[in-house]
């Protein structure tokens, strides 16, 4: 199964601006996943859809993806609205005024998670979003399971996108998720940069965005002192590629960019590929 994420779209950013800056790169990574072969069997879009929650922006992003070759799941950010978009995407499946919903895809169950808190930056998990977190886990309890949300529980080390461990929603999603050998990771968004953890005995996984990324940059932050330090980066817009082979969940990251392509399978590399693949165990009929 093949599973692609894109996140932190932030359209509207350049308000009523069709043809925005954050719209071509999120057209340049969607004409990239599909073409792709194999094909993504589903596309994640997990939150920061639109950069100021209004309408016109929604519409723009429905029509992003319409036509799409595979079926797009959503989870919202901090940018976004839920009433704005249960409107424009009344098919959204909302529980308990959150857009928290099960995608049963196979070999794969995943449980689209809620953590936005309208009007604050950082993640929220309230009680009310682990029960209903805790029951879907309980009702499938050998099921493998990833979770898709928008903000990571972790520290990230970029000191002004961190979460901070302490932050109590952090260890209301840790309590759900204790101890529960079926979940295989949790992706999100959020941090506009590609970053793995280990958590909770998972991986958390976040997926760099199709608007501009993040600056690397370890140091600590003042609040009181700018200091000039590079914040948002024109980098090329990314995306994720989760490949779940049955057992494991596999995470590539890339960009939608002309590669500079170095070498190709000829004549001339056909051997070492043959000896590569010889050295292989038989698989069994």
């Amino acid at each position: 199964m093949l599973i692609a994420q894109v996140t932190d779209i932030h359209l509207g950013f350049e308000p009523d601006c069709p043809d925005e800056f954050n719209r071509q790169r999120l057209d340049r990574v969607l004409a990239e996943l599909a073409a792709l072969e194999p094909r993504p069997d589903m596309l994640l879009a997990t939150g920061d859809l639109i950069d100021r929650g209004d309408r016109g922006s929604y519409l723009r992003l429905r029509e992003a993806f319409s036509g799409l070759p595979f079926p797009v799941h959503y989870a919202l950010g901090n940018h976004d609205d839920r009433a704005t978009f249960a409107d424009v995407f009344p098919e959204a499946q909302f529980d308990g005024g959150f857009l928290q919903y099960v995608v049963d895809a196979g070999p794969l169950r995943l449980l689209v998670l809620d953590t936005l808190e309208e009007g604050r930056h950082g993640g929220a998990f309230c009680d009310a979003r682990a029960a209903w977190l805790n029951a879907r886990l309980d009702e499938a309890p050998d099921a493998r399971t990833l979770i898709v949300q928008h903000h990571p529980p972790v520290e990230v080390g970029i000191a002004w996108m961190n979460t901070d461990p302490a932050e109590p929603w952090v260890e209301r999603l840790a309590q759900a998720l204790r101890g529960r050998s079926n979940v295989v990771g949790i992706v999100c968004g959020h941090i506009h940069r590609a970053i793995t953890i280990g958590w909770e005995g998972t991986v958390v996984a976040t997926c760099p965005s199709t608007a501009p990324q993040v600056a690397l940059d370890l140091r600590p932050i003042d609040p009181d002192v700018p200091d000039q330090r590079n914040l948002i980066i024109a980098d090329p817009p990314g995306y994720a590629l989760h490949w779940f082979n049955g057992r494991e969940l596999v995470t590539h990251w890339d960009t939608a960019e002309d590669h500079q392509v170095l070498a190709r399978y000829d004549d001339n590399l056909q051997g070492m590929i043959q000896h590569m693949l010889a050295e292989r165990p038989a698989t069994q009929d």
